[in-house]
């Protein structure tokens, strides 16, 4: 079994806890390869040195930025992700520190679930292209004021957002900065697409959920500034006035470990701070 381990450097415990990690697996005879930068010090194999589609499984450690960023950083790993949370708010990365090494094991023993979940693509108007596994964000940038986005789907006018832009997120993305715009909790195994209007202008314009075989097609219409187009919080685009930004579902899939004891719904309730409590009928 090959393993790919992906740490923050940036988090104080992380290198340690990447050096026990990588020690755990070796003794249980598991291959451990680390990006190129950290091969030396960690005396194990450069992830360039490995062919990606023989990795079986990438640990992240940090949080659920981690994981968004190691998927950006090395594309072309495909092998289902086990996040162990050192951060705050994970929904992603949601194996606690106090269980690394119980879930860790489960893994080796075949005791879990896969998560498989949808990605998102975008495309500007001369062909660039980009995906998200969280959201695109199309922001008014440097433009002091709200900016005119007018949508359609599959060809078909849906309506004219007045507001500092807009959010289209996956399920997996749901609980980030959509959810933080007002805009829906969808359940990760949904196949769907949530556009949610940053600050509209009109109260009455609200988030609207998508099957995500529609294409998405954003149109910015106010003679401003350029606006910028975001993926999972990394910035890629400027938009003109008029040009037109599709959004559509990706062949790419991504895949989470999720071990058998922990569940999303104890994860939302944990991580949202949720205290309602059951009470007995009478």
């Amino acid at each position: 079994m090959i393993i790919a381990l992906i740490s923050n450097q940036l988090k104080s415990q992380a290198r340690g806890l990447a050096h026990n990690i990588k020690q755990f697996l070796r003794e249980k005879q598991v291959t451990v390869v680390v990006e190129d930068d950290l091969a030396h010090e960690f005396e194990a194999a450069a992830l360039s040195s490995i062919d990606p589609k023989k990795v079986d499984f990438t640990i992240s450690l940090g949080g659920d930025g981690t994981i968004l960023r190691l998927v950006h950083r090395h594309p072309e790993l495909n092998a289902p992700i086990l996040g162990i949370n050192l951060g705050g708010l994970g929904f992603m990365a949601d194996i606690p520190s106090n269980d690394i090494y119980t879930s860790l094991q489960d893994l080796l023993n075949g005791n879990y679930r896969l998560s498989k979940r949808i990605v998102m693509g975008g495309q500007t108007a001369d062909g660039q292209t980009c995906f998200a596994v969280n959201e695109l964000v199309i922001h008014r940038a440097e433009n002091p004021c709200l900016i005119d986005l007018g949508i359609t789907v599959d060809g078909i006018y849906l309506n004219t957002f007045s507001a500092d832009g807009m959010i289209v997120s996956t399920p997996s993305g749901s609980t980030a900065y959509s959810m933080a715009a007002g805009g829906p909790i969808l359940t990760p195994e949904l196949k769907a697409f949530v556009i949610t209007p940053i600050c509209p202008h009109t109260v009455s314009n609200r988030p609207i959920v998508l099957m995500p075989e529609r294409e998405i097609q954003v149109q910015y219409l106010s003679d401003h500034l350029p606006v910028e187009v975001t993926y999972d919080g990394f910035p890629k685009f400027r938009v003109s006035s008029g040009e037109v930004f599709k959004i559509f579902v990706s062949e790419r899939h991504f895949t989470l470990v999720n071990m058998p004891y922990h569940d999303y719904f104890t994860t939302l309730r944990n991580k949202l701070g949720w205290t309602g409590k059951l009470k007995a009928a009478y």
